[in-house]
């Protein structure tokens, strides 16, 4: 099957399955849901189309990262399009670091699992005591103890945990290292005496259940193996920007999805809905201003983000790390833009959840500030940018 034959055919999933199920989710909880999408996955897997990010030998299609770019843009159309293709967020980024970095054993028993959707997971690293933005600043530690580590700590907006099997935890365990080699990744099962979710973030008015949720967690006195540990000890904060690496071009490819059917919802609503017989909204310059606008703006992000993508798989992450920064900010500032739009365009409509319109704007503004905020992303791209051209006017 061609990219372009798994296109055709998740658009037509997508129009004939999909959207139709999206009004129920305003209607339902997420947790009610599940057993419904659960059957909704089964058929995915059924047509060829699960996992598409995955090796085959874990039930994937192996797409490279420049291709799976195009169907996560597809799947973003929809609030719940990867989670049933099981390429969502966290378990995406927990696959791919127990892919990188598992043992034998924990790849047998939490990424075989995982890949074939029979459990989920969560990523536990951001503490509300300390700014999220700066991963190297902790407080949860993990201390050995003969052939186990005993973790104490407080996370927050895990994102997933409630219903999880297991978190990868970042916790402090060489408190003397240098800053960013003084914590490591620990897979936690989340039945673990100790661990405690102590309740979901209610975020923008809304608590959420299940996958569709953020949670905050204690860690008391949890005991784990230290074979539960990802890599070498000390490798936490490297391990995390490797996934966040990647994580950023899902993200980002997800967003113009939801650009995309926004367009389209404020597209149609547009020359539908007249203001007085055969007057049109489409016929208002403001409306068109910013059709024009939205169409040229998610187009010049779409090309932003293939092109990091394909810097990512030739030079690497690392060498890719401004291009990475730069789509984490400016992809989230057309999404912000583009919602508002559709939104404005569709009137008091637009507020309600007969369109998923209202839930991403509320959702989505968290864009701008996880996986580091706007700001951070600006600075630090421009530091590196200016320090190479202050090397220029110091060169002999």
């Amino acid at each position: 099957m061609t990219i372009n034959d798994l296109l055709t055919d998740i658009r037509s999933f997508l129009d004939t399955v999909v959207f139709p199920l999206e009004k129920e989710l305003g209607q339902s909880s997420f947790r009610e849901l599940v057993p419904r999408l659960a059957k909704v996955r089964e058929e995915v897997k059924r047509r060829g189309m699960w996992a598409p990010h995955l090796p085959r030998e874990l039930g994937g299609l192996a797409m490279p990262l420049t291709e799976f770019a195009h169907v996560s843009a597809l799947l973003g159309e929809s609030p719940i399009g990867h989670y049933l293709f099981n390429c969502q967020a966290p378990d995406i980024g927990n696959c791919e670091l127990l892919h990188g970095h598992g043992s034998t054993e924990q790849k047998n028993t939490w990424l075989v699992p995982l890949a074939a959707g029979e459990i989920r997971s969560c990523f536990a690293m951001t503490e509300p005591e300390f700014a999220g933005s700066n991963p190297v600043n902790m407080a949860t530690s993990a201390k050995r103890d003969g052939n186990d580590y005993v973790i104490n700590g407080h996370k927050w907006f895990a994102s997933s945990a409630d219903g999880a099997s297991f978190a990868i935890v970042m916790a402090v365990t060489n408190p003397e290292a240098a800053p960013h080699k003084r914590a490591s990744q620990i897979i936690v099962p989340m039945n673990t005496p100790g661990v405690t979710l102590v309740r979901n973030i209610s975020t923008m008015g809304h608590e959420g259940s299940d996958w569709m949720s953020h949670a905050e967690l204690r860690f008391t006195n949890v005991r784990v193996p230290i074979a539960n540990r990802l890599g070498e000890e000390g490798a936490g904060f490297a391990l995390a920007q490797e996934r966040l690496g990647p994580g950023r071009i899902h993200h980002c490819m997800r967003w113009i999805g939801i650009c995309e059917r926004a367009f389209r919802l404020m597209c149609e609503r547009a020359v539908a809905r007249e203001l007085s017989p055969g007057e049109p909204l489409a016929k208002q310059q403001g409306i068109q201003f910013w059709v024009a606008e939205s169409r040229a703006e998610i187009d010049a992000a779409r090309l932003l983000v293939l092109d990091t993508a394909q810097q990512i798989e030739t030079l690497g992450a690392h060498q890719a790390r401004d291009r990475i920064s730069l789509i984490k900010f400016h992809v989230a500032g057309v999404l912000g833009r583009v919602l508002d739009r559709a939104i404005q365009v569709h009137g008091a409509l637009g507020l309600t959840d007969e369109t998923p319109l209202a839930a991403w704007y509320a959702h989505e503004r968290g864009a701008r500030i996880y996986d580091g905020p706007d700001e951070v992303h600006k600075s630090s791209v421009a530091k590196r940018i200016l320090k190479s051209y202050s090397a220029k006017r110091t060169a002999p």
